[in-house]
């Protein structure tokens, strides 16, 4: 007998098996992110340089991988996108015998809750070019490499192991081949892990390294135990044996420690230790670590050792030390005493010193990286390195709309634009402003006035006005929670703490403790509408930071509401996720609360995204972070019954790989099923709800995508390590036929703002601004050797701009004038691809510009059509598809008064305009072929003489002489009509329309008497 229940769920699953294949056999690489910015470094935590190369430095981001300078920090590249599987850098080391060879160690040291997982070992040999991966894959973040100074082959590499649990692969390691094997040469424990190893640099037999008992949980820091738990040990045989250092050292509980010997003096050894009270501080051996003393017990070298705790010494000058945490401290006495250095910003974590010029060094902090040539009274700029981390997105209605939220350690949310918005003197980091709160957000724009921006500062509700630049303060229980155990607070709020303007109605505000709290006048009162909707595990209510440090700044509290959406098809249908695990949804906006939890969930993860679906009001998605549990697994759930029951989405083997954990998934607001994810290691996206992923990254460096919104059509992104992205139009994911593809197909697009680039914006590649322009999408069964042509017409079907493939054998050089017209027929370009596959065609919304003699400049310049319905024809081969298209006026030149008429008036009169200025510089060009062939006749008649004689004189009165500030001829007057018209919408000035008049009349009278 046939099980129907069975045979049905083999079909379903071979069909799913089938779109899933072929999904991914579609290649989507014609659509392309941009960078947005900011253009300012985020945290980093690894530098280094070269000896020999004093210009040549690497920095190395938390969450934005390893970036090269050679110009002493002007300018920064990356060097290590499309290499690295993380971007989470822990150590950099340069083979200063051969620089070309340089080791990476991933996986950041400084174990904050937004820590990026390590992946092991790279190498270059060619100067950070490229790439490989030399193993340690599993051993978790790696907090130091140090190379044999003579050969390069032997490096020592300290892992202190994962982050968030106990793993066997902790320890020191070994390399005698250059990272093709490695041994484990120094083992602690599953929780006690190295964080640092120095060689001796008389000898390099002879090594010291830290150990260091460390791990993060959602609710504590553990950093640090016994004296058998962690501190110094000592090898003299190249690390085969160890000898643990202990007099001296602090006997009950010891921490983080950071070593330094002294290339100067190499029986020095100094040690930055974490341990309790006085105990911490500055320790020095002057016996090559046989005994310790302690110098300073100086409370700001030494604050919050889970995250800082470095030292370095002068190469040259045993006596100067620098010690960097929150902030950055300089000692001339070997330790005694302190001094606070300036630096571009705060918290600070890494250096390097030139050893043949102390005032020369790289040092790196959570603002990026810098570099001085004078021992630190002046640096090189952070606003070169787009490493920023972000910790959510949203957008406003303006035109371009602006991308807003929270980056780690700036004092206050940022936006930046999707376009230039308007002009300045540089464009790229002129484009960043504050809008309240601090580096946590969110920040929140009014959803119908964007000058007012609802921010969060961990927990502190403001109401920030762009116009007066101040910010209103409305904080829930008007408390300081900092300090607190969070079983005894009021109200507990996580550093991200959302905020939510209903969609429903834009006086409505929610905001999230552990309860849910409202506002209909923007936080002036407020009204609790929740029970506590976490877990709340009395366990897990605990002062942070053990068993020496106490570290308290929100992040650690535990049990709080950290996601939380209404429908926007449905009011009062709220969603809300906890970072202890709960799930609960209201649908009478507050009166009742369920608990909706997944089943299968295993418990006290992270919620991180809830997402109501905008198609229908019963079905939501979920989810949730557990890698924070030791637990890497994404976990993305749906329902379709409000809770009722749950459906896993990733189980791993449908797309979206079993150690990527997700952050957040959103639908596509136009067309249901559409969803995307953004995991720790990119995008992902599925086209049937869920049922298969691909991945999505296109261009997009490997890097945390922390939160995603689709906004006009466009899919907008932050990260957590290179700012924010934006796809522009995903309007072809939208189509229904993206499986079974078997015809050439033009597909329909989204309408475009006929929008002008100001001036500060104009050549900006960072962030990244395209020329204005309406995309074209189109699907290609086969590469195209023959005729490929997109021509673009205006509403009464005339042919303003047609263009033509270059690979059609067809010179880029080459153009086809009509000869009855002496007009362009078209233009062959690059850009309109003919390759097999989706294509993607930005037509800038210009007409053809005037006709130039360099081919490179011919018919460039053109005309910004009116706004209207246009059609786009595609011809292939013989086949001709065609689409209508449709160009919306800029609703900032709407909004200044300047009506559609005005600029139809206008657009006809530039097209009059130029066609004039093409018929004076064709004239030209014709004169000047019809004099050289007069010139070169063997034999000229007097009639040749006369006909040349005319040539002279019209060419002079037409062309203006070579040289400098000679008088503007005819075709240059008329050129400068066509630019003044061709700045901005307007009304024509009387003056334009009587010059016009005056160069038709003259050119006219030019005409006749040349004939």
């Amino acid at each position: 007998m046939i099980n129907i229940k069975s045979l049905s769920i083999a079909v379903g699953f071979s069909l799913l098996t089938t779109i899933f294949f072929k999904l991914h056999s579609q290649d989507f690489s014609s659509l392309e992110y941009r960078n947005v910015g900011p253009y300012r470094g985020g945290r980093v935590t690894a530098v280094a340089g070269i000896t020999s190369q004093p210009s040549t430095f690497f920095l190395g981001a938390t969450g934005g991988g390893v970036w090269k300078t050679e110009d002493y920090g002007t300018s920064w590249y990356n060097v290590s996108d499309g290499f690295f599987k993380t971007p989470s850098i822990g150590a950099i080391a340069v083979a200063q015998n051969d620089p070309n060879i340089v080791y990476v160690g991933t996986g950041s040291d400084g174990l904050r809750s937004n820590l990026i997982e390590g992946k092991g070992m790279y190498k270059s040999i060619d100067g950070g070019k490229t790439w490989v991966e030399t193993g340690l894959s599993s051993v978790g973040q790696i907090g130091a490499i140090r190379i044999h100074p003579v050969d390069h082959n032997i490096v020592y590499v300290a892992a202190l192991g994962r982050s968030f649990n106990s793993n066997p692969e902790r320890g020191l390691y070994k390399t005698t081949d250059g990272g093709k094997t490695w041994d484990k040469i120094l083992f602690i424990s599953n929780k006690t892990g190295i964080s640092d190893i120095e060689m001796m640099p008389t000898n390099p037999n002879i090594l010291y390294t830290a150990a260091w008992k460390a791990e993060r949980k959602p609710w504590t820091i553990i950093s640090g135990g016994t004296p058998e738990e962690g501190g110094i040990y000592k090898s003299i045989d190249a690390g085969k044996n160890w000898t643990k250092i202990e007099s001296g050292l602090p006997a009950k509980l010891i921490g983080k420690i950071d070593l330094e010997v002294c290339p100067a003096d190499s029986k020095l050894l100094y040690a930055l230790v974490e341990a309790p009270e006085e105990e911490g501080g500055l320790y020095i051996s002057d016996n090559h670590g046989e005994t310790f003393q302690q110098v300073s017990d100086e409370k700001k070298i030494r604050t919050r050792p889970f995250y800082y705790t470095n030292l370095k010494v002068d190469p040259q000058n045993p006596d100067v030390i620098y010690s960097m945490a929150t902030d950055y401290m300089k000692s001339v006495d070997r330790g005694k005493t302190w001094s606070s250095l300036s630096v571009p910003h705060g918290d600070n974590h890494d250096m390097w010193i030139n050893p043949e010029n102390s005032e020369l060094f790289i040092q790196s902090n959570d603002g990026g990286a810098n570099i001085t040539h004078n021992g630190g009274k002046s640096w090189s700029t952070q606003f070169n390195q787009p490493t920023s981390e972000i910790y959510q997105v949203e957008v406003d209605n303006q035109y371009p709309y602006w991308l807003y939220g929270g980056q780690q350690d700036n004092y206050s949310t940022i936006a930046v634009p999707s376009m230039a918005p308007y002009g300045i003197q540089a464009a790229g980091i002129g484009y960043i402003i504050n809008t309240g709160g601090c580096e946590t957000g969110p920040a929140v724009p009014h959803p119908t006035n964007p000058d007012i921006v609802y921010s969060n500062c961990k927990g502190r509700f403001t109401v920030f006005n762009k116009k007066t630049g101040t910010e209103k303060s409305f904080y829930v229980g008007a408390s300081n929670m900092y300090g607190h155990n969070p079983k005894d607070l009021q109200f507990r709020f996580q550093r991200v703490s959302p905020i939510l303007v209903s969609p429903h109605n834009p006086k409505v505000i929610y905001h999230t403790s552990q309860y849910v709290h409202k506002t209909t006048d923007e936080g002036k009162t407020w009204k609790t509408i929740s029970p506590d909707l976490t877990a709340f595990e009395a366990d897990k209510q605990v002062i942070s930071g053990s068993p020496i440090t106490r570290d308290i700044t929100g992040e650690e509290f535990y049990s709080t509401i950290y996601a939380i959406q209404e429908s926007s098809i449905e009011e009062g249908l709220i969603w809300v996720g906890a970072n202890d695990g709960p799930v609960h949804v209201t649908r009478n906006g507050g009166k009742t609360w369920k608990n909706v939890t997944p089943k299968n969930l295993p418990p006290g993860g992270r919620v991180d995204a809830v997402e109501p679906s905008p198609h229908n009001p019963a079905k939501a998605y979920v989810c949730v972070l557990r890698y924070q549990l030791g637990d890497r697994k994404p976990y993305i759930y749906k329902t379709e019954n409000y809770g009722e029951s749950w459906q896993l989405l990733t189980p791993g083997t449908n797309g979206i790989p079993k150690e990527y954990s997700v952050r957040v998934v959103r639908e596509d607001p136009e067309k249901e099923g559409l969803l995307f994810a953004g995991t720790e290691y990119g995008v992902f996206v599925s086209f049937n709800d869920g049922a298969t992923w691909m991945a999505f990254q296109q261009n997009l460096p490997i890097t945390p995508i922390s939160d995603l919104k689709i906004h006009r059509g466009d899919l907008v992104l932050s990260t957590m390590g290179r700012g924010f992205w934006i796809l522009d139009d995903i309007n072809l994911l939208r189509q229904d036929n993206l499986v079974n593809i078997k015809n050439n197909i033009l597909f329909k697009s989204n309408s475009a703002i006929r929008y002008r680039t100001p001036s500060g914006g104009r050549t900006s590649e960072s962030p990244k601004y395209p020329k204005p322009g309406l995309t074209i999408d189109y699907f290609l069964q086969e590469d195209m050797r023959s005729l490929l042509k997109l021509e673009i017409l205006n509403e009464r079907m005339e042919v303003i701009n047609t263009y033509i493939s270059d690979t059609t054998g067809i010179s880029k050089d080459t153009v086809k004038r009509n000869m009855s017209t002496e007009f362009l027929n078209y233009q062959v370009t690059d850009k309109l691809s003919a390759k097999k596959g989706f294509n993607r065609f930005r037509w800038d919304m210009t007409t053809t510009g005037p006709w130039n003699k360099k081919v490179e400049d011919r018919y460039k310049n053109g005309i910004l059509v009116k706004p209207g319905i246009y059609m786009a024809k595609l011809t292939i081969d013989e086949q001709v598809l065609s689409k209508s298209i449709q160009i919306a006026i800029d609703p900032k030149v709407k909004a200044s008064g300047v009506a559609e008429k005005t600029i139809s008036d206008q657009v006809d009169f530039q097209i009059k305009v130029r066609d004039l200025l093409n018929k004076a510089l064709l004239l030209v060009n014709n004169l000047e072929i019809e004099q050289e062939n007069l010139e070169n006749k063997e034999k000229v008649t007097e009639a040749d003489k006369t006909k040349l004689s005319k040539i002279k004189i019209v060419l002079e009165e037409l062309r203006t002489k070579e040289g400098i500030y000679e008088q503007p001829m005819l075709t240059s007057q008329i050129k400068y009509l066509y630019n003044m018209m061709n700045e901005a919408d307007q009304e024509i000035g009387q003056d334009a329309l009587d010059r016009f008049a005056d160069l038709q009349s003259k050119f006219v009278a030019i005409q006749q008497s040349i004939n």
